[in-house]
């Protein structure tokens, strides 16, 4: 009785502390990274070729209309970056040049497009 009433507080210790690592995780995983518009002035070279031009269809490696991402929701051009990361959306230039952008980056183009109109 008294090893299965040790083995239960042992268990219940390690319990709470798996649960404590993982909220604190959790809690750091949460937290966003800021944006920042300036920073992405040097990165935005890679995406102008393609996004800044109205009406553009790319052609390689299939006929592409490429969507319009000045004025874009922040966090929408961050997911659909991380999508292309991971290969959840596909389209073989974007998935190329997501996997070369840290999650700050990320951050700073989409504040970057999303404050222009």
């Amino acid at each position: 009785m008294k090893l299965r009433s040790s083995l239960t507080r042992a268990f219940a210790v390690l319990a709470a502390t798996f649960l404590s690592v993982a909220s604190a995780q959790e809690a750091a995983g949460d937290e966003a990274i800021k944006g920042n518009a300036e920073a992405a002035r040097s990165k935005v070279s890679m995406c102008i070729g393609c996004h800044g031009i109205p009406g553009y269809k790319a052609s390689f490696p299939e006929v592409y209309h490429v969507p319009k991402i000045a004025g874009q929701n922040a966090e929408y051009i961050v997911t659909a970056l991380r999508d292309y990361a991971a290969g959840a959306r596909t389209f073989p230039t974007m998935e190329a040049i997501a996997q070369t952008l840290s999650d700050q980056d990320m951050a700073d183009l989409a504040a970057y497009y999303s404050n222009l109109r």
